[in-house]
C-alpha cells in the first residue's frame, strides 16, 4: 500500500489489518435513487477515492445499492490498474434490491440465497475483482422495502428469509473463496448471537457518532466475541464536520435524502450546537472539528475503524488525521457534558 502510514488495527479475527479510518462511497453515488445525495461529479469522486488511497487509507466501503450499482462502478474505476500490493481492501454489502423500472422507489430487503449469489456476481463485475474482502448483509431481511416497519406487532412479511438461512449462505460464500470475510450491518445483539451459532461473525457495521450512540450494545457484543467493528456515519452525514449551518441545510438540493431526515429538521439545532461544542477541543489538538468527532468514535472500546465519506479530495484532507488525535479524559468529559447539555441524539455520552 502506498502513501503515508496511518494507524491500523486487526479487523477482528480476520487476517486483515485496516487503517482506523476507511473511505465510504455512499455520498458519491449520485442522484436519481431513493437515498441519493444530489448530483455529483464522477471525475471528482474518482479523484477523491484515489486521493484517500494515496494518503494511506487501505479500505473502501461500498454497497450494491449505492447509486444502484454506480458507487461500485466508481470504486472499480478508481482502483483499476493498481497492483495487489497497492489496492485497498474492498468491502461491500448485499440485501437491498431495487426495481430498475422504479429507481427512485425504496429498495427492498431481500436475502434469498439466489438473490445473494446474483448480487455477489454483479458486485464482483462492477468492482473488477475476483473476490470481495468483506461481504456484509446490509439489513435484516424483511421481504419488504427499507421503510417497512411491520404491522405494529413486530411481525415482518412472510416473504422474509430467516437469518439462519441467509447467514448460512454468507458462510458458504466464504468457504467457497468468493469472499474473504463476512459481516452484518444494522443487526441487533440477539440477531448477532443467532448468527454466531451458525458461523463466526467476522465484522459488524452499526451506525455510530456523537449524535447517534444507539449501537453501544452491538459494539459491546462484538468486543466480547472477537468481532471487528467498522462504524458508519461517524460524522452524522456531515453534521459533525463543523461546516454545516442552518442556512446550508436549507439550501440542500431537493434530491438529497438529508432534507427530510430528522437530524436535519427537528434535531438540527441540537446537532449544530454539539458540533460547535467540539471546536474548543479541536483547537487544543490542532485538529478539525471532523477529526475530533472521529477521534471520539475511535475512543470507544471495541471499535476497529470508522467509515468516512468524501466527494472531493479536499474533504478527505479534512478528516484524514482523525485517527491520530488522542482525546484525553478531560476532553471526553467535556464532550460528554456537551452531549448532555445540547440533548443531541440518543445513547451513552462517554466511552
Amino acid at each position: 500500500m502506498s502513501g503515508t502510514p496511518l494507524p491500523t488495527r486487526p479487523l477482528g479475527t480476520t487476517d486483515m489489518n485496516i487503517t482506523r479510518l476507511g473511505l465510504g462511497s455512499w455520498a458519491v453515488a449520485g442522484s436519481g435513487w431513493f437515498f441519493g445525495w444530489g448530483d455529483t461529479d464522477d471525475a471528482e469522486s474518482v479523484a477523491a477515492i484515489r486521493h484517500a488511497v494515496t494518503s494511506g487509507v487501505n479500505w473502501i466501503d461500498t454497497a450494491a445499492v449505492y447509486g444502484l450499482g454506480h458507487a461500485e462502478e466508481l470504486v472499480g474505476k478508481a482502483v483499476a490498474g493498481l497492483s495487489a500490493a497497492d489496492r485497498p481492501y474492498l468491502f461491500t454489502k448485499v440485501g437491498l434490491v431495487w426495481d430498475p423500472d422504479r429507481p427512485e422507489a425504496a429498495p427492498r430487503r431481500i436475502m434469498r440465497p439466489e438473490s445473494v449469489r446474483r448480487e455477489l456476481e454483479d458486485s464482483l463485475r462492477r468492482l473488477g475483482v475476483e473476490h470481495i474482502d468483506l461481504y456484509q448483509v446490509h439489513w435484516p431481511d424483511t421481504g419488504e422495502s427499507l421503510e417497512y416497519v411491520g404491522d405494529g406487532s413486530g411481525a415482518v412479511s412472510p416473504n422474509a428469509t430467516p437469518l439462519e438461512e441467509y447467514w448460512q449462505v454468507m458462510a458458504d460464500l466464504k468457504a467457497e473463496g468468493k469472499v474473504r470475510a463476512i459481516g452484518l450491518s444494522n443487526h441487533a445483539p440477539e440477531q448477532l448471537a443467532a448468527a454466531e451459532r451458525i458461523a463466526h461473525v467476522d465484522v459488524v457495521q452499526p451506525p455510530f457518532s456523537a449524535i447517534n450512540r444507539s449501537a453501544a450494545d452491538e459494539i459491546a457484543w462484538a468486543h466480547a466475541h472477537g468481532t471487528g467493528v467498522i462504524t458508519y456515519s461517524p460524522l452524522q452525514s456531515g453534521l459533525l464536520t463543523g461546516t454545516f449551518s442552518a442556512e446550508r441545510v436549507a439550501n440542500l438540493p431537493a434530491g438529497d435524502w438529508r432534507t427530510a431526515h430528522r437530524d436535519f429538521t427537528t434535531g438540527l439545532d441540537a446537532n449544530l450546537r454539539l458540533a460547535d461544542a467540539l471546536r474548543p477541543v479541536a483547537e487544543r489538538h490542532g485538529a478539525t472539528v471532523a477529526e475530533t468527532a472521529l477521534a471520539w468514535v475511535l475512543a470507544w472500546p471495541g471499535i476497529t475503524g470508522a467509515i468516512v465519506g468524501a466527494r472531493t479530495p479536499g474533504q478527505v484532507d479534512g478528516w484524514i488525521g482523525g485517527a491520530s488525535v488522542n482525546l484525553t479524559p478531560d476532553d471526553l468529559e467535556e464532550i460528554a457534558t456537551a452531549i448532555t447539555t445540547t440533548g443531541a441524539g440518543t445513547g451513552p455520552a462517554r466511552p
